[in-house]
């Protein structure tokens, strides 16, 4: 099923899944991972263009999205992008720090001026 709206939209991806029982029969499973996309908080949104204007950059703004494989609890959040001066940051809604590249450079978000001045 596919909605849209103002803040997200679904996508559905299938995907098959082959299990092999022995070496003549084989069952076909059916995995189906549904991706929503987020949309970056306005307040998110503002606060980072501020910090940039101080920069003299121009953030370019990716939105993030929540992947979930139907029939499972299994879920992942892939984060908001801003590619700023060629560096990939990552962000997510209602959080103080942001990621350098990937989630293993965590800087909290009052840094973010001082760290673009220093590329």
């Amino acid at each position: 099923m596919f909605e849209h709206n103002d803040k997200c939209q679904f996508e559905r991806i299938d995907f098959f899944v082959f299990e092999q029982r022995n070496h003549e029969e084989r069952i076909d499973k059916m995995v189906n991972i549904v991706k929503k996309e987020l949309t970056v908080e306005e307040e998110l949104k503002k606060r980072i263009n501020f910090i940039c204007d101080f920069c003299n950059t121009k953030p370019e703004f990716i939105n993030g999205s929540i992947r979930t494989i139907d029939k499972t609890n299994l879920t992942y959040i892939e984060p908001h992008r801003v590619i700023i001066k060629d560096v990939s940051f990552l962000f997510f809604n209602y959080s103080n720090d942001f990621y350098v590249e990937n989630l293993n450079n965590k800087i909290p978000i009052n840094e973010l001026e001082r760290y673009l001045k220093s590329i």
